[in-house]
């Protein structure tokens, strides 16, 4: 102990030597700040902190305290300064916050940028900084000329740019005629890292533009930098990059480059730095008022529409295509009728006392409704934007899960090449039984239903045993070792594997129902893939697999395999990370993509109903879409479907004719998630 007073005593002693011209202040650390927030403060770098607080370094923790190296007399003059502009009486002392700006300081007390920076010379040197104590002038006073010029080192002038993607100080540097050095001094938030979005301050002059040096006007260029506001997002379980990268319209790079700490991957509850304005999703409302009975659309109309060029990717045994040669072949003379069944119910709704406004808060059904309508209406302006031959008729189907008015609506869809709707599986297969005689074509949009053989229906959701089999035909193709870890109480699953998908081998269970992880691994081959096919609900039977995996990386190649969603594995008890590591692969109806077409409508969709397209928005779209666009092939409906898989912004239609009758679709894509965080196809 005397030894470590001794050594103690010796610091402090070389400090006090080091500092002589210098004060040294402490400082208490509060809980949440950092090294630059307090270096901020005090008008210092963290250089200067870090050497009078080496274990700094590590981390700070709340409560210790700092050694804070601070010029003679700069404190006690600023803080003189401040009390005598108070002493007038007309004048407000203001404590700078975290994440105040000029701009929302000066909003806050309705002054001036000018007034503000004549009251508090002081900022144009170093900006506004948490903790200053800034003179608030009076409003309508006249702002204070300072007694110095404010120009006191020759003709040092301050701009300000904000970081851009890619930049780096030197770049920076160099662009202004400054230096690294004065740039950190400056700016003490970018000394361990370069934040994009972040405005410096910079000492120079503004980079001279071609317009400048001819001495014609200045015109706006794209490359012109704009201040951007962010604001604090805190991660929410089952969020990933890609699904936050289209949440604030990034790209995955760009997110991490505002938040460099996700190179150690997402987690949930992190706290990110994105752009501001983010609008939640609110159910939408529907745009264009419906009639009682229908709403007719002429889609080849003579104005353009707006609508969006969405690229349908059509393919076939033959040759793979895309919708704008397709729509060359097509016979333009030729019109088509398609009919929307909407289960609207407008009866209910307008002999409804409370009011539309709390109808649509409490009835998830009509929400439903409105959000595919919505995607519907999206189609149609694509369709005349193409100017598709197609008429639409639109008609409120009544419908609950029993009853509809489709009845009274057939002799209004006789003549049609196709009917898309209605939503419950009971009302589309009676609306195709009752349209079969007519060859019309019915399209049942939302029903996950098994359907009854019915020729002319077609089920647009593939069945669960389709997305089943999908992910088993895929693990074949692969040549892979496919190993089955099943809890017991799983036993549709255990049947459905034993009488569909002959050569998977089970892991043994105890008595107890717990893994057998030794048999686990006795069934894994050093030389193939090896796909294990996880199905169970037991935390302590998921955790026991994902570590038997894990484990077996070291020898074999290992992938974690699931049939459907598991909420299992979105609990704080499994670590998402080790899913990662094990590339977790699953089917689904769905899929997750930046192709240029799907960002084309979702930047389409925002900006017609000014929030993010859900589930039944983007499958409202795709499924009108897919039918107007089958039916200008110059073939009929039925004959598309037999010949042709398109692909639309979620959704893939891969039509297949069942063999009791009528027909399904088994468009599945799979999905994994990747070592870099993002969730990608399978090929």
């Amino acid at each position: 102990m005397k030894y470590y007073l001794t050594l103690l005593s010796f610091v402090l002693f070389i400090n006090s030597a080091a500092f002589s011209q210098e004060k040294v202040v402490k400082y208490k650390v509060s809980a949440g700040e950092n090294i630059n927030q307090i270096a901020q403060k005090f008008k210092v770098t963290p250089y200067d902190i870090y050497q009078l607080n080496p274990d700094a370094r590590t981390g700070l923790v709340p409560n210790s305290v700092l050694l804070i190296p601070t010029k003679s007399g700069e404190v006690k003059k600023e803080v003189s300064e401040t009390k005598n502009a108070a002493v007038s009486g007309k004048e407000t002392i203001h404590e700078v916050q975290p994440k105040e700006t000029f701009y929302s300081i000066e909003k806050k007390y309705g002054i001036s940028d000018e007034a503000l920076k004549a009251a508090n010379p002081f900022l144009e040197k170093t900006g506004v900084q948490i903790g200053q104590k800034l003179v608030i002038p009076a409003k309508g006073s006249a702002p204070k000329t300072a007694s110095k010029p404010v120009k006191e080192k020759g003709s040092e002038k301050y701009v300000y740019h904000d970081v851009q993607p890619k930049e780096t100080k030197y770049s920076i540097a160099k662009q202004y005629n400054t230096t690294i050095e004065d740039l950190e001094k400056r700016n003490p938030e970018i000394v361990s890292s370069l934040p994009v979005g972040y405005r410096l301050t910079i000492s120079g002059t503004a980079p001279k533009t071609e317009a400048a040096e001819t001495g014609k006007p200045a015109k706006t260029t794209e490359t012109s930098k704009k201040a951007v506001s962010y604001m604090e997002y805190q991660v929410k379980p089952k969020e990933t990059l890609y699904s936050l990268s289209r949440t604030f319209h990034l790209s995955q790079d760009e997110l991490s480059a505002l938040n460099p700490a996700l190179s150690e991957g997402l987690k949930e509850g992190m706290v990110l730095k994105v752009p501001a304005g983010y609008v939640a999703p609110q159910p939408i409302v529907a745009q264009q008022p419906v009639d009682k009975t229908a709403e007719k659309t002429e889609v080849q109309s003579s104005g353009s529409g707006g609508g969006i060029r969405i690229l349908d990717k059509v393919k076939s045994e033959e040759n793979n295509a895309e919708v704008v040669e397709l729509t060359k072949k097509r016979g333009a003379t030729e019109r088509k009728k398609v009919v929307l069944l909407l289960p609207f119910n407008l009866a209910k709704i307008q002999s409804d006392t409370a009011g539309t406004a709390s109808r649509l808060k409490t009835d998830k059904f009509l929400n439903m409704t409105l959000d595919f309508y919505s995607g519907a209406l999206m189609a149609i302006d694509s369709a005349k934007a193409l100017k598709l031959p197609i008429d639409i008729s639109i008609y409120d189907s009544q419908e609950t899960k029993t009853t509809s008015n489709v009845s009274g609506l057939i002799s209004k869809m006789q003549d049609a090449d196709a009917v898309i709707g209605p939503f419950y599986q009971s009302n589309a297969e009676a609306t195709a039984n009752t349209l079969r005689m007519y060859n019309v074509p019915v399209i049942s949009p939302l029903s996950k239903d098994t359907a009854n053989p019915i020729d002319n229906l077609y089920q647009t959701i593939p069945s669960s045993d389709v997305v089943r089999n999908s992910v088993f035909d895929y693990m074949r193709a692969k040549n892979g070792n496919i190993v089955a870890v099943v809890d017991k109480k799983k036993e549709s699953v255990i049947n459905y594997i034993k009488q569909n998908q002959k050569g998977v081998v089970f892991a043994s269970l105890t008595e107890t129902g717990a893994l057998d992880v030794a048999s686990l691994k006795s069934l894994l081959m050093p030389n193939r893939m090896n796909y294990v096919v996880m199905e169970t609900a037991n935390t302590a039977m998921v955790k026991a697999t994902i570590k038997a995996l894990l484990d077996s990386q070291k020898t074999c190649q290992v992938q974690l395999v699931i049939l459907e969603p598991n909420s299992t594995l979105d609990t704080d008890e499994i670590n998402f990370e080790n899913l990662i590591k094990l590339k977790l692969m699953y089917p689904s109806v769905t899929r997750e993509s930046e192709d240029e077409s799907v960002l084309i409508f979702e930047k389409e969709y925002r900006l017609k109903n000014k929030v993010n397209p859900n589930t039944y928005a983007t499958r409202g779209f795709d499924v009108t879409f897919d039918t107007m666009m089958r039916l200008v092939q110059g073939k009929t409906f039925p004959e598309t479907a037999d010949l042709m898989t398109t692909q639309q912004v979620d959704n893939k239609f891969q039509y297949y004719r069942k063999e009791d009758g009528g027909h399904a679709n088994k468009g599945v894509y799979i999905l994994y998630y990747d070592t870099d965080l993002t969730l990608k196809e399978a090929n």
